[in-house]
Formats: structure tokens, C-alpha cells, sequence
């Protein structure tokens, strides 16, 4: 029997029960398959899961997507980190409900050509929602084919190795369940630590396991170290406790999320004269303690200034806006504003 015969008669009985997930023998929702799919880039199955039936109920069809508020997305989004995609969300849902009628493209090329979707998640839409026989690697296939072939080249660089070796296996039908049955044994058998082969379908052709080595792959290259960058956040409050925030450029770093004010983050921050950039002249206290968060190429590190605004600064300067402290959790936050809050908050 094949790697994938065998590998499919195993998901028939132990596939993962996932809110995106079609019944056996039924079809699956292009737009849930999508929407899933975007969502689970860089984020664990656990994570999405709460954001994608939230989602699901609030916008059940992609021109619903198409048609809410940008604000209303990012604040539904808010938490769940990377948040340029959820701009690409809401781009490729007002392309779909405008020039595609509402349909998704049924091929990888299609898909490719919408806004956000790179080739791994053209392939995976491709082969799951719509049953094309395309190539899908992603984090847990990695590590299962690595594994399998007992592929010695580190990551990035063994990329197109394992895709290769991924396309040899894949069967010209069925190949969405595949997929996904390489993705469940990743994430349930073939795991990074302690990987259960005794259980696993694949196990008798599996060299890592038959070297006992399975832990030594994937193979990756030496990460360089994480840069640090420091910054000044200002918590000013309003006599009522309102508190001062403004929302982040469309583009970029958080972009087009809500943020507590603050200055430039850079290598060479000097505390002593943050508040210069502070956004308005006030008695500002510097607060104990810094708040710390890691993005993907840097790490940051943030001194945290409180102040309540002077009499007669109740209107916000231009470009920023007043937000109830009742109302302040609803907003569009990112992880690092809210701890900003959360610190603020303690010590206020």
C-alpha cells in the first residue's frame, strides 16, 4: 500500500473534528475553508478557533465580509496577532463579492491572483474546498516529511526539497484530505517532541524512526539573534477617565489597529527624554517596571508615562480621540497595547 492509502485509511478514523472542517461526504464551504485558512497562518488551531466561529456567525457569507466596517474587522480580529491579515481578509472579500460574484476561484492560479493569498494557501483552498490535486506544505507537513525521508538539509534552504518530496506522495484524488491527514498527523502523532510512532500509519517507512533520530528533524538553520527596540508609551486620562488613544496607519507594523500614544521605537531610546514626543504637555509620571513583547524580527521593550490631562484638555488633539475606560477593552488593541493598558491600569 502507499504512503497516502495508508495515510487516508488512518484520517478516515481518527481526522481532527475542526469548526471549519465539512462532514465526511459532504462539501466543503469554500468561504469557511478561506476564512480558516488565513486565520491559521502563524497561529495554532487553539487560537482560531474562538476568532473563526466568531467570525462565521457575525459575517456567514464572504460579501457580509465585503461589507462590514474595516473598524468593525480589526476590533473582531484584535488579539489574534499578524494583523495585516486581517486587511488582506477584508481586501480579498471585497474582491471576491465584486468581481467574482461571491464564488471563489477553483484553481491555484485563480486563487493566487486574490488579495493575500500566497501559494500555500492557494494550494491548501484549492485542494480542500474545491478537490484540485495541488501541493500543500505547512509547518506540521514539514516536520512529517522531513521526518519520513529523513531530509538533512536545514530549514529555509530544504524548502523545495520537501515540497518535492510532499508532490511525490500526494494521490491525484482525494488530495484535500491528504492534506489535511498530513496536517492531523503532524499535529497529533508526529509532533516536535516525544513523536508517538508507534501509532503512526507511516512508521514502517519512516527512516528518522527506523535511525531513531525522529527529533533531530526538521533540521534548521541557526537563528539570528532577535534585535531590541525601546519606546515611550503615554496613558493619559481624561478627568472622567477616558483615555487618550489613536488608531495606526492602514499599513504597516499593527496597521490600522487602535494604540495607546507613544514614541518612535529604535535601538537607542533614551527614557530620559521620552516624553518630548509625548502627544500633549502634561505632569507626566514615569511608572515602575517596562513592558516587554516580541514580534517576529525584534523584540521591544516599552517605559510606560501616566498623566491625567490638564484642565481644559478634554478635547483630543488632532489625529488621536478620547475612548471611555468601560469601552477601552473593545477596542481594536493588538497583544502589546494591551498590556500597556494592563500596567497603566495596575499603578493608576
Amino acid at each position: 500500500m502507499t504512503e497516502a492509502t495508508l495515510l487516508l485509511a488512518w484520517y478516515d478514523r481518527h481526522r481532527r473534528h475542526l469548526p471549519w472542517r465539512s462532514a465526511p461526504g459532504h462539501p466543503a464551504d469554500p468561504y469557511a475553508v478561506w476564512l480558516s485558512e488565513i486565520m491559521l497562518q502563524q497561529t495554532t488551531v487553539q487560537a482560531v478557533k474562538a476568532y473563526f466561529e466568531l467570525f462565521l456567525a457575525r459575517w456567514p457569507r464572504v460579501e457580509d465580509l465585503a461589507a462590514a466596517s474595516s473598524d468593525d474587522i480589526m476590533r473582531a480580529w484584535a488579539g489574534l496577532g499578524y494583523y495585516s491579515r486581517a486587511r488582506n481578509l477584508h481586501a480579498c472579500a471585497k474582491f471576491v463579492a465584486g468581481e467574482h460574484g461571491g464564488r471563489f476561484p477553483d484553481t491555484e492560479e485563480g486563487l493566487r491572483a486574490l488579495p493575500g493569498i500566497g501559494p500555500y494557501t492557494a494550494a491548501a483552498i484549492a485542494a480542500i474546498a474545491f478537490g484540485r490535486r495541488a501541493v500543500v506544505v505547512d509547518g506540521n507537513i514539514e516536520r512529517v516529511v522531513t521526518r519520513l525521508f529523513a531530509i538533512e538539509e536545514p530549514l529555509p534552504r530544504a524548502k523545495p526539497t520537501i515540497r518535492a518530496a510532499t508532490d511525490r506522495l500526494t494521490p491525484d484524488l482525494r488530495a484535500g484530505d491528504f492534506a489535511q491527514a498530513m496536517m492531523d498527523l503532524g499535529a497529533t502523532i508526529c509532533t516536535p517532541r516525544r513523536p508517538a510512532c508507534a501509532l503512526c500509519p507511516l512508521n514502517v517507512g519512516c527512516v528518522a524512526c527506523r535511525e531513531v533520530r525522529q527529533e533531530a528533524f526538521p533540521m534548521k538553520a541557526p537563528k539570528a539573534e532577535r534585535p531590541l527596540r525601546a519606546g515611550a508609551a503615554f496613558f493619559l486620562r481624561r478627568g472622567d477617565g477616558a483615555v487618550l488613544v489613536r488608531t495606526r496607519p492602514p499599513r504597516g507594523l499593527l496597521g490600522g489597529m487602535t494604540e495607546i500614544p507613544g514614541s518612535e521605537w529604535h535601538a537607542d531610546f533614551d527614557p530620559a527624554q521620552a516624553t518630548d514626543s509625548a502627544p500633549l504637555a502634561a505632569a507626566w509620571l514615569r511608572l515602575p517596571g517596562t513592558v516587554e513583547h516580541v514580534f517576529t524580527h525584534f523584540a521591544l521593550r516599552l517605559t510606560v508615562f501616566a498623566a491625567l490631562a490638564e484642565a481644559g484638555e478634554n478635547v483630543a488633539p488632532d489625529g488621536y480621540r478620547f475612548v471611555a475606560d468601560k469601552d477601552l477593552d473593545s477596542e481594536a488593541l493588538p497583544a502589546v497595547m494591551r498590556k500597556i493598558v494592563a500596567h497603566a491600569r495596575a499603578q493608576t
